[in-house]
């Protein structure tokens, strides 16, 4: 563990790591976003429910987690590093007044968050290969800056890898979930922790997005981290050698 992630359970060669970028809501105290404080608990601060789902499956025999530690207001590991958007002034229509920061201070904040946690996941990865990568994100019934609902409740991320994607959708939808297949917004244009750590090596990955009403108390996130578990077991078996 570390100020910019943590690893829940133990990583193996040949099991499945559960990776989740925005597991936390933590600011640390060095840090003043100049935000209202509730604004921590929603999802601009943070993927609701990831960090619990993830916890529950790194219970599971073969199951291990790696999450981020701190919001993704402070650093969002999801995003390329020269991107703007890794250290973002506004998000869904809310002004992040205390990332207006100069090139030294947007560099210090990559040197302490975003490349060690990067630098951390890559060697857990190399040091144990996993069957199957699991990114798990939550999505919000609607977002704030739009009037249109979103109906699925569980989507499947995916840039150019699509092995993991085409076994997970018909098993989701054999739950009688409403899957949606890159929606609601596509991994070919939001999928970087997976296009670096799994496109680029080779690694089969699943992206998850589950919608957060879904996953917002006990009883959904441990359904959620028990059907889960079952499909990545039942996609890592079937994934082809």
């Amino acid at each position: 563990m570390s100020e910019a992630w943590r690893i829940l359970g133990t990583p193996r060669a040949g099991g499945i790591l559960v990776v989740s970028d925005h597991a936390s809501n933590l600011v640390p105290d060095d840090i003043e976003l100049g935000i209202a404080p509730e604004l921590l608990g929603q999802h601009i601060a943070i993927d609701i429910g990831v960090a619990e789902v993830g916890e529950m499956m790194a219970q599971q025999p073969g199951f291990a987690a790696f999450q981020g530690n701190v919001s993704r207001l402070v650093c969002d590991f999801n995003r390329d590093e020269h991107l703007p958007a890794t250290i973002p002034i506004a998000s869904d229509g809310h002004a992040i007044p205390g990332n207006a920061i100069d090139h030294l201070g947007h560099e210090a904040r990559l040197a302490r968050f975003f490349r060690p946690y990067h630098a951390a996941l890559e060697a857990v990865l190399a040091r144990h290969p996993p069957a199957l990568i699991l990114s798990l994100h939550s999505f919000t019934p609607q977002l704030a800056s739009s009037d249109e609902p979103r109906p699925w409740q569980v989507g499947v991320l995916y840039n150019q890898d699509d092995r993991a994607a085409r076994i997970a959708i018909p098993l989701l939808g054999a739950e009688g979930l409403i899957v949606g297949d890159n929606q609601p917004y596509s991994g070919q244009l939001l999928n970087a922790t997976m296009n670096r750590h799994a496109e680029a090596h080779g690694r089969p990955y699943l992206g998850i997005e589950i919608r957060q009403d879904q996953i917002a108390g006990a009883a959904g996130q441990n359904g959620w981290a028990q059907r889960l578990s079952r499909i990545c077991n039942e996609v890592a078996l079937k994934l082809p050698s």
